[in-house]
């Protein structure tokens, strides 16, 4: 489910052509929509996780308190400390959920990039 980000960098890939589209042309791969998974920590040290298609606009307007209802506007300063990209919507959005979901400890597994941790992290605590 999860496409990491890494994979992604620039590739030329050829787009697919119906039989006849003689006129289709290749466009780079970073031409694609991008949305973004993002763990921001605040500074009572709490998560949180959002997701946008602009990050930097979007880190943006946490750092300036753009909404005053908003959790981390009460929480500034904030720090990025993990994202992922994606190139379809509803991939993001279900990966957002499942993360909002988790534990403090499953999240944290993600942020130092231990995904690998996650299986035994989801086990129930006895």
């Amino acid at each position: 489910m999860r496409k990491s980000a890494s994979a992604c960098h620039g590739e030329l890939v050829e787009p697919r052509r119906a039989v006849g589209n003689e006129n289709a042309t290749w466009k780079p791969y970073n031409t694609m929509k991008q949305y973004f998974v993002y763990i921001l920590l605040c500074s009572d040290n709490s998560y949180y996780t959002g997701i946008t298609n602009n990050l930097e606009r979007r880190l943006y307007e946490h750092e300036t308190g753009a909404d005053p209802k908003a959790y981390t506007f009460k929480r500034r300063p904030l720090k990025l400390v993990f994202q992922e990209m994606f190139h379809d919507v509803n991939q993001a959005i279900a990966f957002e959920k499942q993360v909002k979901g988790w534990r403090r400890e499953k999240k944290e597994a993600i942020i130092r990039g231990d995904w690998h941790l996650l299986p035994e992290l989801s086990k129930n605590r006895m």
